[in-house]
């Protein structure tokens, strides 16, 4: 059997398995990974089985639309249709319902992922306990000490502070109105005054 027969084999078993129309486009983009058919060959292939009435083509406008014989279909009586359409519906209520148990179980593994197991939490606990340890050895060790800083030799400090931060901010006005003082005869920046 040749690749061209082979083609048009496939095409025809895939026009009946899915008895729906489609382009020639359509049919090459579904089995063109499948079975690696190049476009032409779809092309060709189709209208070789339009003509040998395998298939039925319809012309739109520039498109061809091609569907399975539906003469090859056996008739399917209205009962047949109810209880087919009765039985879609519990297959897509089933579906809806198994979909929304995987989104639940879902997000129950991405939860128990993002959970610690009982070692790490085990071992997180050992490390709490040791940093506590250490925070408590410290605080005995600064409660134990005898050199506390009462409260009127705090306030001194802070007062003594403010006076030397006072006088700091004085002296480095002066220093900067000398400067510039300086700087309004002097004919270079005051980037290069400041390094000589």
């Amino acid at each position: 059997m040749s690749k061209k027969d082979s083609g048009a084999t496939v095409i025809l078993a895939y026009l009946n398995e899915k008895n729906r129309p489609y382009s020639a486009q359509d049919v090459f983009c579904n089995l063109q990974k499948e079975h690696g058919l190049g476009k032409t060959a779809v092309v060709k292939a189709m209208e070789l089985l339009a003509l040998e009435g395998k298939i039925k083509e319809k012309v739109y406008g520039k498109q061809k639309i091609y569907f399975a014989d539906q003469a090859q279909f056996k008739d399917v009586s209205d009962a047949d249709l109810k209880a087919m359409d009765s039985q879609i519906s519990e297959l897509s209520a089933e579906v809806q319902s198994l979909t929304q148990s995987c989104k639940q179980l879902d997000a129950e593994l991405k939860e128990l992922n993002s959970s610690l197991t009982t070692e790490e939490m085990i071992s997180e606990i050992r490390e709490l306990k040791a940093e506590c340890s250490g925070y408590r050895a410290r605080l005995e060790k600064i409660k134990s000490a005898t050199n506390h800083v009462t409260p009127e030799e705090k306030e001194k400090v802070y007062k003594d502070r403010d006076v030397y931060v006072k006088e700091w901010r004085k002296r480095k006005r002066l220093a900067s109105d000398m400067i510039n003082a300086i700087l309004e005869g002097y004919p270079k920046s005051k980037k290069e005054f400041l390094v000589s």
